[in-house]
């Protein structure tokens, strides 16, 4: 990602005692992502609270849409926990992933995001199991946007699993969008707010805490 100075000028002006740089990475390498939290941490001494936010919408682009929406997630999770793990010296704290409304039921029009983004919503489940929390310390978020006006839905004809077009096309053209304002404004208080665990859609300035039960449990000997 190219640094946007302009941005970061901004944000420093309007919060003058807090520290914020760039920081680059390349969410499809594992020891890029590695190396930039290891930076990081050199120069902020720990991590308080992550969010995971990279995204790709093309199902044209099969395996970069796995590796940046699913592995990278899988990845950056893991090596924060290094950081932040109360076992290994750190101070616990939270990581948030953003998975999508896509991570939550099928979405046929872009099957391998859906896919990805279901993958992201159970793992990011799974790390919040409480056995973990009682280990490290770190508590788990899974936060799932609806649409919202980010480029992420530009041109959205030449990025479905198909070719071919579909009426599913056309209700998606037609599905009512959130300002990212409102969805940034959602999340933050998702941030200060929910409990280790919780699965949230944002959809329209709104949050819903969403309860996934459990289909299957193991059968004991």
């Amino acid at each position: 990602m190219t640094e946007n100075a302009e941005a970061l000028a901004e944000w420093r002006a309007g919060s003058p005692g807090t520290e914020i740089f760039h920081q680059k990475v390349d969410i499809t390498r594992k020891e890029d992502i590695e190396a930039a939290y290891k930076a990081t941490a050199e120069r902020l001494g720990h991590f308080d609270v992550v969010v995971n936010g990279c995204g790709l919408m093309n199902d044209r682009l099969v395996e970069l849409t796995i590796q940046i929406n699913l592995l990278g997630v899988i990845e950056s999770t893991l090596a924060a926990l290094e950081y932040m793990d109360k076992a290994k010296g750190g101070r616990g704290g939270l990581i948030v992933n953003i998975s999508s409304v896509a991570g939550l039921q099928p979405t046929a029009l872009m099957a391998i995001y859906s896919a990805a983004k279901t993958g992201v919503t159970t793992f990011t489940r799974s790390m919040a199991n409480p056995i973990y929390y009682a280990h490290s310390g770190v508590s788990f978020v899974t936060i799932c946007p609806g649409f919202t006006e980010t480029p992420l839905l530009d041109d959205i004809s030449s990025k479905t699993t198909f070719t071919y077009h579909t009426p599913m096309l056309d209700m998606f053209q037609r599905v009512k969008r959130q300002k990212p304002e409102d969805c940034a404004r959602n999340l933050v208080q998702a941030m200060e707010q929910a409990q280790n665990g919780a699965v949230l859609m944002l959809e329209l300035g709104d949050t819903q805490e969403i309860q996934i039960p459990d289909f299957w449990k193991p059968q004991l000997e």
